[in-house]
């Protein structure tokens, strides 16, 4: 079924190139042979046409794939194989005919072509490509066979050299039709193999999603209650704890966000990469948004010995999104501008407004990155310093999935290496149009 929808497409593909070359042919037949004979057929000619027309849609539009409905289309290809060959092959012989005893320069030349045509397109369907092969064959020997009985040539006559140029040219048809029909094949059985692949791929995909999705979960809640074993124990609800042990507690205390936080991305990461992750959009401040989320900045940046400054606009700035997606990116590149930069360092957020869109510019004084960077940056689960050593930990997560959230907002987030030190992380979005 495959193969006859392949073979119905690509005639419908060549309906004009077809219908350009018949024309050619009738207009040429009418003029210099007989214009009763190119009329008659013209009008064979639209009826096959048609009917192939009809057909082939018939076969394209299917949704059927099993061997049951290639079975029963079957006998209507075979009878738009049989209209179309035999049409070609009265036209050739017809002209030949017409002629009388010669070489059939034209006639032979139009078998030939048409041939050639059914060798390079007819391959899909093996039965198709042999009825029509054994059909112009049998004109091709056909002609000079019945010139050389009726003028009872000699072995010398070039109408002897017609019929061995006949053969010689089927020979050439055939073997490129053996060509084409092997590059068919081959390329069907990539196909498959490709289909294969892809959806054992699919299947692995899905089995690695589902385990990753049930892991995090379930490491979800231990640790969630770990961290509440730890917070209460470092409240000193407790009792009053040593030093040492108050240090150790500082220590899981601090692993346990990080393994909090690091569940949370890769299920972040999962929801993107699934198309499940859920944006509630309305209309936001984006002053305030940004404003809010230095506030909840301002503790981890004094434990670094990091300011975080802010110029904003002192009026309201329109957008529309997810509060809590824009502030998981805002979040994101002040935590990282806070942990690559170095003690009495700042921070400046500033703002950047136009007619049509918002520009929200964080620039460090940290290590600086290359523009060379921009993938390392943004890809998953990579870091610009991945070395073994290094000291600044982290998933690589969060960059890539903040570059997700800007663009399901029809944004986007990028960055610029500073004249001096450090960098500036750019975070765009479009401004809501308010009606009046």
């Amino acid at each position: 079924m495959r193969q006859m929808k392949d073979y119905c497409q690509v005639g419908l593909d060549l309906t004009s190139q077809r219908l350009l070359i018949f024309a050619a042919a009738l207009a040429l037949a009418g003029f210099y042979y007989d214009g009763k004979f190119a009329a008659i057929l013209t009008v064979l000619l639209i009826a096959s046409e048609l009917y192939d027309h009809w057909f082939f849609n018939r076969v394209v539009a299917s949704r059927k794939t099993d061997h049951e409905a290639a079975r029963r289309l079957l006998p209507w290809l075979y009878l738009s194989t049989l209209f179309s060959t035999s049409l070609i092959i009265a036209y050739s012989v017809g002209i030949a005919v017409i002629q009388g005893p010669t070489t059939h320069f034209m006639a032979s030349f139009f078998l030939f072509a048409a041939a050639l045509f059914s060798a390079m397109h007819s391959h899909y369907v093996m039965h198709v490509l042999v009825t029509r092969l054994l059909c112009f064959g049998g004109a091709f020997l056909f002609i000079p066979i019945r010139d050389i009985v009726i003028t009872d040539a000699p072995i010398t006559s070039e109408l002897w050299a017609h019929l061995f140029t006949s053969i010689f040219v089927l020979t050439f048809v055939i073997d490129s039709s053996r060509g084409y029909l092997r590059v068919y094949r081959e390329r069907v059985a990539q196909f498959d193999l490709l289909r294969e692949e892809h959806e054992k791929s699919k299947i692995a995909y899905k089995a690695k999603s589902e385990f990753i999705s049930t892991m995090s979960h379930e490491l979800r809640t231990p640790l969630t209650s770990i961290r509440g074993s730890v917070d209460l124990a470092r409240s000193g609800k407790l009792g009053e704890l040593p030093e040492k042990v108050a240090e150790v507690l500082d220590v899981a205390h601090r692993n346990c966000i990080r393994l909090l936080k690091l569940v949370d991305e890769i299920l972040d990461l999962q929801s993107v990469e699934s198309g499940r992750m859920r944006y509630a959009h309305e209309l936001l401040d984006v002053c305030q948004v940004v404003s809010d989320t230095i506030t909840d900045t301002e503790v981890v940046a004094s434990d670094h010995d990091v300011s975080v400054k802010s110029a904003l606009p002192d009026h309201t700035i329109v957008v529309r999104g997810d509060k809590q997606r824009l502030q998981q990116v805002f979040s994101n590149v002040l935590s990282n501008a806070v942990k690559f930069s170095p003690a009495n360092s700042e921070i400046l957020v500033s703002m950047q407004v136009s007619d049509t869109r918002v520009r929200i510019l964080f620039r460090d004084e940290g290590i600086g990155l290359s523009e060379d960077d921009h993938e390392t940056v943004f890809d998953r689960f990579t870091q610009v310093d991945s070395s073994d050593t290094r000291k600044i930990g982290g998933t690589g997560l969060g960059m890539n999935i903040s570059r997700q959230i800007m663009s399901a907002h029809g944004g986007r987030i990028h960055y610029k290496k500073n004249d001096g030190p450090g960098t500036t992380f750019i975070v765009e979005l479009g401004r809501a149009i308010l009606s009046a």
